[in-house]
């Protein structure tokens, strides 16, 4: 596999990882469904996250969280309404982004919690 890919595949592992630590329930990792994807779906104190996880090596460029623009939260948001669908749940839910930063473990961490609303499209 590229480099590229596997750097996003310890990215995402550190993530859960964290989010295990932090006393989330991983629900589903890489959830699909046709083309909609969700990195993470966790669960903690009642309410469903869809996490979104980007990993970078550095923030030279920009920040991670930054490449979540208004696309990637259409398709985010797109996805978790399949996901609802598809498990019949009927409770709260909310967005969260989990950026990690470096070459390899230990990763810099950054949970941004409730971080973004579902928009109506």
């Amino acid at each position: 596999m590229s480099a590229p890919y596997n750097l996003g595949k310890a990215g995402e592992e550190a993530a859960v990882e964290y989010l295990t630590r932090q006393g989330y329930v991983i629900c589903d990792r890489n959830w699909r469904q046709h083309r909609l994807e969700l990195d993470i779906v966790a669960a903690k104190d009642g309410v469903l996250v869809f996490v979104e996880v980007k990993t970078r090596r550095n923030t030279e460029f920009r920040e991670p969280y930054e490449a979540v623009d208004w696309k990637k939260i259409r398709h985010i948001v797109m996805a978790a309404d399949a996901y609802i669908k598809q498990h019949d749940y009927d409770g709260d839910a909310r967005f969260d982004i989990v950026t990690v930063v470096g070459k390899t473990a230990p990763f810099e961490i950054q949970h941004i919690e409730d971080a973004f609303d579902s928009p109506v499209f």
